[in-house]
């Protein structure tokens, strides 16, 4: 393999990026505690805090009740998700004009590759501090970002992590060994508690013994061939990137109080689902396999519980026979469970394929009939809504725009469409 391991790769990660996107909308904010809360009540938990908040020991995950006990002054904002993206827009076309952006990561991470005329050490400052300053003057003055630059994506990222907020860390080849020594093995990214208790397993409970394995030894210790890609990528190796495949689309979402009790969070859940579903077509794909889930409420301090099960299906793609589907998964729910109140529902269309790949049965002219119907209608809805708003037209759901619903999360790793938006 090559030894020539040149600065090849630039990461950015905006800091506390929810929080600052509030912050920079809302003069009020800056320089006050904030987080971010999916809905109004003290239940449920943070989704982002500001640096403010942060030095209360407040981070993404811990419970609103909690973080107000931790600071007084806290100020809980609910997400706004579209603005979240439009900011996102902005500072991918701001970066794109210093250096181009190879990659998306996520609503606030992106991943650009240096060529040879820029990845001298002080061409990567000056592309850097231009990048930061260029966000600061163009896109909003509360967006710092962290930037890494490495020779190789995976160390890059980690480099972003070193130094918080506003950083740039540079890891040069020769500076690699010393760099990763100082680290915890839970700082290497997809390294959980599963995963630091396979290592532990296999007598890895250490950065510096991590990085005395030979490629055969850490395939052993990870349990599969990750091990010998993550040696590779450890010692700052190129390796072809892994192609990923988007193999599902779902919803979820934390009920407010007044949408916990079954009936309304029935109807919520049929708006996820019909969410999806739109999603689904716009993608020209059709499932095989239909999730539902769902947290119980519980009582403070306590964990909510989880309930899930999933459906197959013929490959489908019209709502009617999905929301069908949804029926028998939210009956055997309800039957299952004692519960009267849920905390959160979730829904997610998996197993996906080409919709033009699937041929109808030359001896069920009926169904067929019937299913083109239900697609039709199901596209004709997707139109109306597309133009006139969302929910202009239902199918016996929760008219979410009713209750001022900031429409769909963001997950990291995936950044919503802005159509989705108006669905």
């Amino acid at each position: 393999m090559d030894d020539s391991r040149p600065l090849r790769w630039l990461y950015l990660d905006l800091n506390s990026y929810f929080a600052s996107v509030e912050q920079q909308l809302d003069p009020r904010l800056r320089g006050r505690p904030v987080v971010v809360a999916p809905v109004d009540t003290d239940s449920t938990s943070a989704i982002a805090a500001s640096y403010e908040a942060k030095a209360y020991g407040i981070r993404t995950g811990t419970k609103i009740w909690e973080a107000k006990a931790k600071c007084r002054d806290l100020i809980v904002v609910p997400g706004q998700h579209e603005h979240y993206v439009r900011f996102h827009h902005r500072i991918i076309e701001e970066v794109g004009r210093h250096v181009p952006v190879y990659a998306v990561c996520s609503i606030d991470e992106v991943a650009c590759r240096l060529l040879d005329n820029e990845n001298s050490e002080a061409a990567v400052r000056r592309i850097a501090a231009a990048i930061k300053a260029g966000i600061r003057a163009n896109v909003g003055e509360c967006l710092t970002s962290s930037i890494g630059v490495a020779p190789n994506r995976l160390l890059a990222k980690m480099a972003a992590d070193m130094q918080k907020p506003d950083g740039l860390t540079i890891v040069p080849a020769e500076a690699i060994d010393g760099r990763l020594k100082a680290l915890k093995l839970n700082d290497i990214p997809g390294v959980g508690r599963n995963m630091e208790a396979r290592l532990a397993a296999a007598g890895v409970v250490t950065m510096e013994r991590l990085l005395q394995l030979d490629a055969r030894q850490a395939r052993q210790a990870w349990g599969s061939v990750w091990g010998e890609r993550m040696f590779w990528l450890l010692q700052g190796q190129e390796l072809p990137e892994l192609e990923t495949v988007n193999r599902s689309i779902g919803h979820s979402h934390v009920l407010g109080p007044d949408k916990r009790p079954l009936a309304a969070a029935r109807l919520v859940t049929r708006r996820l689902l019909a969410k999806a579903a739109t999603r689904l077509r716009r993608a020209e794909k059709r499932c095989s396999r239909l999730g539902l889930s769902v947290k119980l409420e519980a009582a403070r301090g306590e964990k909510p519980l989880k309930w899930s099960a999933e459906v197959r299906l013929p490959p489908v793609m019209d709502t009617p026979a999905l929301l069908h589907a949804l029926e028998g998964l939210w009956n055997r729910m309800t039957g299952e469970l004692a519960a009267r109140r849920l905390l959160q529902v979730g829904v997610v269309l998996a197993d996906l394929t080409a919709a033009d790949a699937v041929q109808p049965g030359l001896f069920d002219a009926g169904a067929v009939r019937d299913e083109r119907r239900a697609l039709a209608l199901s596209q004709a809805m997707d139109k109306v809504n597309a133009r006139f708003g969302r929910d202009a037209v239902t199918m016996g759901h929760d008219r979410m725009g009713a209750v001022k619903s900031s429409g769909p999360r963001i997950a990291f790793t995936r950044i919503p469409e802005l159509a989705e938006f108006r669905e």
